[in-house]
């Protein structure tokens, strides 16, 4: 089980909703993934009318929806599109998501800090989007957010994750739920982020902008959970030098 706030989660695997190139790969992917998270944008839909393109052929009654505010540069902006949500309805879990940097899509460290702050004293349960800044991701959690989203590259660029020391030591150091989001490229990538420690990974391009998305889905589903396993079965120390895999004691040598 995966714990985020009051939400307990069976799947570590939590799937965007935009990018596809028609509804029915949407549908196929978010099917495969097995997820039962699906993050979108609130700007990108119409909260009287949830907007039914986005969500085309979705049971959305069988997923936990998370809002993002993407799009906005202030902590104003970010609160604001928090509670137009969730007046909507659509859910009191939000991914706060202030951009700093219109190049990299980087977030802005102090605006997601006040952003956090102003939506956690209003109740909501909060996941902040963040570098992979060891610092500000223990200032987050500090704050009481309920999972902490380092980047592992930038938005959309399928360059994995850039500084896995940096992703590890957030894991060994946050208590609360370390979801991977932003620059993972594949299953690779995500098998990577789990083995590393983090407790989830969010994706879109990376199924979205695949030849196959309902495939790259179940791939990346497939590595969430051989990561995972791979996590706490505890792999081995590196070493510097050759061992033997087999004993040398009792065996015969010849002359």
């Amino acid at each position: 089980m995966l714990q985020v706030g009051n939400y307990q989660l069976q799947s570590r695997l939590m799937l965007g909703t935009g990018k596809y190139r028609n509804t029915e790969e949407q549908q196929a992917a978010v099917t495969a993934s097995g997820t039962e998270v699906l993050t979108f944008a609130v700007r990108r839909i119409d909260l009287e009318t949830a907007d039914q393109d986005v969500f085309a052929g979705l049971d959305l009654d069988k997923y936990h929806m998370l809002p993002n505010t993407a799009g906005a540069s202030t902590a104003e902006e970010a609160v604001r599109t928090a509670e137009l949500a969730r007046a909507a309805g659509l859910c009191d879990m939000v991914k706060v998501e202030v951009i700093g940097c219109s190049r990299t899509l980087m977030p802005d460290p102090i605006e997601t800090m006040k952003a956090s702050e102003a939506l956690l004293q209003k109740g909501f349960t909060v996941l902040a989007y963040t570098s992979d800044d060891i610092v500000l991701a223990k200032r987050l959690e500090a704050l009481g957010c309920h999972a902490v989203m380092p980047a592992a590259s930038p938005i959309g660029s399928g360059l994995g994750i850039l500084n896995p020391y940096n992703l590890k030591i957030i894991t060994e150091e946050l208590d609360c739920p370390v979801i991977v989001d932003a620059g993972l490229g594949g299953a690779a990538d995500v098998c990577l982020a789990m083995e590393i420690g983090a407790d989830g990974v969010l994706l879109n391009s990376a199924v979205a902008g695949a030849e196959d998305p309902a495939k790259m889905a179940e791939a990346v589903r497939r590595a969430c959970e051989a990561g995972r396993a791979g996590f706490e079965a505890g792999r081995i120390a590196k070493a510097s030098s050759a061992s033997a895999s087999s004993p040398a004691a009792g065996m015969s040598r010849k002359s």
